[in-house]
């Protein structure tokens, strides 16, 4: 189970709209639970190696949630960040 576990996009609930678990690769959801914002089961082989305070990364249907909610995303390229960027957020804007 990961702390958080991504922010699904607005619109009607779909599996086009809930955050992916991307790396470490080999990650899915629990069939009977999705995305949570305070908590997230995880399956698969991976999991069984996840030691408190392993980072978890997920791959967003919309950029929107994050951006209000974080002050940078990281850019990555296969396995590793090769950027990050400031949010609306970062810049001390708002979208409202």
């Amino acid at each position: 189970t990961v702390l958080g576990g991504g922010y699904p996009a607005s619109g009607a609930a779909g599996a086009d709209r809930s955050p992916v678990p991307y790396l470490p690769e080999g990650l899915r959801y629990d069939p009977q639970e999705g995305a949570g914002e305070v908590q997230t089961p995880l399956l698969g082989s991976p999991a069984d190696d996840l030691l408190i305070g392993d980072k978890v990364w997920f791959r967003h249907a919309k950029a929107g949630e994050l951006c209000e909610r974080f002050d940078t995303l990281h850019l990555i390229e296969g396995d590793r960040v090769t950027a990050s960027v400031p949010t609306y957020r970062g810049e001390g804007r708002t979208f409202l």
